[in-house]
């Protein structure tokens, strides 16, 4: 009689364990920027992420990088994008590139402390065949797309449909903007979500990313901005607000909302030339100036312990995956370059990150910004920093803004150094003034260059070309 009595209290101790575990909401905002959300810039209406973000954790120094598919790349994998292959630009929609398949998915590692994983949005880390799409990588179920720069309406990519329902092409969409489908997802998932299990849910929204559309009442809330092309933008930005509103509200309704960790960050710093804004950072989306780089970032929900503050410790992108997986009761791996945050963040201590690699591209051109590594205050950029340039404000005005260019060139020169504890809006150029410091973060950049793959980003494959399936972009061609 014994055994069975033991047995029954192991269950019982398991199912304890289950109920305890957080519930994840991982959301990611495509391109936006660091000044259109409403608590740091007043003129954006965004009240649902504002309630969020200021009654939670704001971090101010929390690092993506420069673009879609390497941020991403680190979320998942938690491994520096140059280590893997995925440092240059982006997966093209024909290129046969995926993140390897060595490495485990952040959904992976959750799956082994019992959790439900569920996606809802774009991919972007390679579909040419399908172990490199998200229910062969750790997710249950997927909704989304797998490439970028969809219509938001139509849902098609060169005049092709990128829409899934898990591995079935979507077709039944067209008209419905993506911002309310994936929102709607997104609640039907938690509203059938089985309690007993913890729940992990993968919200990568197309927003803000362009091309610029959004329904007209969005676009109507903003008669004061003169311009277009912001005016839309905003009304984007909004649109995604009011998603991430109907989903803290579906999880309030199940009952899982006091038990939900929330973590939202932006891919990458906002496009200036797709009106998007980072002021008052230097530069934005593909480059590697802080604008591009700092990513808007914060964390809401169960477990943290000092709330309703601003956390300035240093993190990146890839710390996302071990934080998560130590914030759902779990030990991460020891052989990824992120570092769990966890504690840190949740007692307000500081953080144990000291350095990390904006980018390191060999694969010329590196139009997103060839080589930059930050150690301590320090931030060295080697050769080409990405562009456009320049520390631009919202573009309100009738008059579409003119950017500084920066001319390409090949290589390690010239290069520039700033103290961004001191000078975050990278003003004051100190490599010619402390060529001590400059050598050394040189010397530290060398390190990391022995451990770089290059980049796996090979030409188009027509293969890929949809007409061979149906009219829709399809893995099943690498």
């Amino acid at each position: 009689m014994e055994e069975p009595n033991i047995l029954v209290f192991f269950l019982v101790l398991v199912s304890c364990a289950a109920t305890q575990r957080p519930n994840i909401v991982f959301i990611v905002a495509d391109d936006l920027g660091w000044n259109d959300v409403g608590f740091r810039n007043p003129n954006m209406k965004t009240p649902n992420i504002d309630k969020l973000a200021t009654e939670g954790i704001i971090f101010e120094s929390a690092y993506v990088q420069p673009y879609c598919s390497p941020s991403r790349t680190a979320f998942m994998s938690g491994m520096f994008p140059f280590k893997v292959g995925m440092q240059h630009i982006v997966i093209g929609d024909s290129q046969a590139a995926c993140v390897p398949l060595n490495y485990s998915f952040l959904p992976q590692e959750l799956k082994k402390l019992g959790y439900a994983t569920h996606m809802v949005g774009k991919w972007h880390l390679g579909f040419c065949k399908w172990e490199c799409t998200p229910t062969y990588r750790g997710f249950d179920t997927f909704f989304g797309y797998y490439n970028a720069q969809e219509g938001y309406f139509n849902h098609t990519l060169g005049g092709y449909l990128d829409y899934r329902d898990n591995k079935l092409p979507a077709w039944d969409y067209k008209g419905e903007y993506s911002a309310y489908t994936f929102a709607q997802k997104a609640v039907d998932i938690i509203h059938q979500h089985n309690v007993s299990q913890p729940l992990f849910l993968y919200l990568p929204y197309q927003s803000v990313h362009d091309p610029m559309e959004v329904p007209v009442e969005y676009f109507n809330m903003y008669p004061s901005v003169m311009n277009q092309g912001r005016r839309t933008y905003s009304g984007m930005v909004t649109a995604l607000d009011d998603a991430v509103g109907n989903v803290t509200m579906a999880l309030k309704e199940k009952g899982l909302f006091e038990n939900t960790l929330i973590l939202f960050t932006a891919d990458n710093g906002g496009p200036i030339t797709s009106y998007a804004n980072n002021w008052p950072l230097r530069g934005g989306k593909h480059t590697i100036w802080e604008g591009g780089t700092r990513g808007t970032s914060f964390m809401y929900g169960t477990g943290l312990k000092k709330t309703k503050t601003t956390y300035n410790g240093m993190m990146h992108a890839v710390d996302w995956k071990p934080t998560l997986v130590a914030a759902a009761g779990g030990t991460p791996e020891m052989s990824i370059d992120g570092i769990s945050h966890w504690e840190s963040i949740r007692n307000g201590l500081p953080s144990s990150r000291t350095e990390f690699i904006y980018n390191l591209d060999n694969f010329e051109p590196a139009i997103e910004g060839h080589a930059g590594i930050r150690v301590g205050d320090y931030k060295l950029i080697m050769g080409y920093p990405g562009g456009p340039d320049g520390w631009p404000e919202p573009m309100n005005r009738t008059e579409r803004d003119i950017y500084v260019t920066t001319i390409y060139v090949e290589g390690d020169s010239p290069v520039h150094l700033y103290n961004i504890r001191d000078d975050p809006t990278e003003h004051n150029d100190l490599a010619q003034k402390m060529p001590d410091i400059v050598n050394k973060l040189k010397a530290r950049m060398d390190d990391y260059r022995k451990q770089m793959v290059p980049a796996d980003y090979p030409a188009p494959d027509p293969a890929a070309n949809p007409k061979n399936f149906g009219n829709a972009w399809t893995p099943g061609w690498c």
